[in-house]
């Protein structure tokens, strides 16, 4: 864990999420509070320059907002259920994973993609979590896409972006069905 940055408040919840990923091992992560991010909770990026090496040499950041409004009022981060946070963070790492796979000029146009086109986005958003699901979090997943579009106290529209771009807890069942089918046939 020498090359990961873990703020110590959410060092349990980020190691957790980091144990299902055992690639990443050698990868340095840092996962680093913001303020107030305008469109999201968490977002996991390239570090800038590092974007420019070969990608066995590139550094991430997990950029987490320590606060994110609910009807006019701020929530903080560290209220949110551990498993909740185990998720949101294994979602993030499921990007990281995508990302480690691709070419630095792709990286770029993936990025201008996940910019400028929805259907790009929530391609994005679904790798994602099929990456976690993997990876063995579907209950992670799970819980914090019922906890997204449970909690009575967000926003109806923070609610329906999330319903229109990412993936459903539905969705997440049939990734594990799949899963499940693919790692049975392989096994025949």
């Amino acid at each position: 864990m020498n090359n990961k940055i873990i703020p110590e408040y959410i060092k349990h919840e980020a190691t957790k999420a980091l144990s299902f990923y055992p690639e990443l091992k050698d990868v340095p992560i840092e996962f680093k509070l913001t303020k107030k991010m305008s469109a999201s909770v968490m977002k996991a990026q390239p570090k800038l320059l590092s974007l420019f090496k070969n990608k066995k040499n590139r550094k991430y950041v997990i950029l987490i907002s320590r606060h994110f409004d609910i009807k006019k009022m701020e929530l903080h981060t560290s209220y949110i259920p551990k498993e909740v946070l185990i998720g949101w963070l294994g979602h993030e790492l499921g990007h990281i994973m995508d990302y480690h796979t691709r070419s630095s000029l792709n990286l770029i146009g993936f990025g201008l993609g996940y910019i400028f086109s929805n259907s790009y986005l929530r391609k994005a958003e679904q790798t994602a979590d099929k990456y976690a699901i993997r990876h063995n979090m579907k209950d992670y997943i799970l819980a914090t896409k019922n906890y997204i579009l449970n909690h009575t106290e967000l926003s109806d529209r923070y609610k329906e972006k999330i319903k229109r771009l990412y993936v459903s807890p539905e969705q997440v069942l049939e990734f594990v069905n799949e899963e499940t089918t693919k790692s049975q046939n392989v096994i025949v």
